[in-house]
């Protein structure tokens, strides 16, 4: 997706010159951390309607870039890598708006997290720990990408979240 994050599962921190990606995404900021289930069913049940609605199939897995450090809130954009023009924006109920936007290219740091998302916090803190005892300089935006689609039946300890970031 990203020139390499998710081609194979990086168990170790690598990094990786990325190409620009451009994306279908829904936008949200200052958007309630505690909410965030909620803006993702609704981001991806719209997303994928209008994606449909278009002809445009999904280039890759799903993500969430942040272009901030979360707080309370997050400022962020959930979607998913296109290889077509989305064209012009479109609204949905709830003033949801689907829009086209870019996951930046450059030098990016991944790492794989294998396990329950409620195990991010902590892998990402690992991660940038990791990065900052190398000396790296870590840049906004920061992005999680969802490689293991979550469902009812699948095991939490199987799914795979590539945690990607720029670096200098």
């Amino acid at each position: 997706m990203t020139g390499g994050p998710v081609d194979e599962p990086r168990r170790e921190l690598a990094i990786i010159d990325a190409a620009e990606v451009t994306t279908a995404v829904i936008r949200a900021e200052r958007y309630p951390m505690a909410e965030l289930r909620t803006l993702f069913d609704a981001a991806f049940s719209g997303l994928f309607a209008v994606l449909g609605q278009r002809g445009i199939s999904p280039a890759g897995p799903a993500f969430a870039l942040h272009h901030r450090q979360p707080d309370d809130t997050v400022d962020i954009e959930v979607g998913v890598p296109i290889d077509a023009d989305l064209g012009e924006p479109a609204e949905l109920d709830g003033g949801i708006v689907v829009e086209q936007s870019r996951i930046p290219g450059g030098r990016t740091a991944v790492l794989s997290h294998f396990g329950g998302y409620d195990g991010l916090g902590q892998a990402w803190e690992e991660f940038l720990g990791e990065l900052r005892s190398r000396g790296a300089e870590v840049r906004l935006p920061f992005w999680e990408v969802y490689v293991t689609e979550p469902g009812p039946d699948v095991d939490p300890a199987t799914l795979r979240t590539d945690l990607v970031t720029l670096v200098e």
